[in-house]
């Protein structure tokens, strides 16, 4: 029988350091940017004094930026929506913070409560709507950053889902 313990025979890792992987500043992967959303919907002081709503139009608010990446905070007042469209070449990761928004999407529709988080691939096109009667608050992340949203016609997305409910 060997008496010889892992750490004896590997050595402490932590007395290698170059071993190590050093912390990113950034996120660059979609869990890192999953954990980016979760973390700034988690610290409300870091958007919460920000927010305003508007009756007129969907109120937005670059919250911050980083290598390749941005940060947005909406608002939306009952009955406000994005239409239909998709986000070019970027990917994101939608965080609702406060109150339900409703997903749209040619798979069906979707309701997405406080604490809620949906992620997409570039392309991937939705509408996204407050249906409900409280006004609701929204964190998006795009990388790269957000340089175009191309509209779509809502008639095939809303033929598809008016009798397709998706539950969360």
């Amino acid at each position: 029988m060997n008496s010889d313990s892992d750490l004896q025979i590997a050595g402490d890792i932590l007395e290698v350091p170059h071993l190590l992987q050093t912390p990113r500043e950034h996120p660059a992967t979609v869990a890192e940017f999953v954990g980016l959303a979760r973390s700034i919907a988690a610290d409300r002081s870091q958007w919460e004094h920000l927010v305003r709503y508007d009756a007129t139009t969907r109120w937005y608010h670059r919250l911050s930026t980083g290598p390749g990446y941005e940060v947005w905070l909406l608002s939306w007042v009952p009955g406000q929506g994005s239409g239909l469209h998709d986000h070019g070449r970027s990917s994101g990761v939608l965080t609702v913070l406060e109150g339900t928004l409703t997903e749209r999407t040619e798979r069906g529709t979707r309701a997405l409560a406080a604490g809620a988080q949906r992620v997409f691939a570039p392309g991937y096109a939705h509408e996204v709507a407050n249906d409900a009667l409280e006004p609701a608050v929204s964190l998006h992340v795009y990388y790269p950053g957000l340089t175009e949203m191309p509209m779509h016609a809502a008639s095939a997305c809303e033929a598809r889902t008016a009798s397709r409910p998706v539950t969360a």
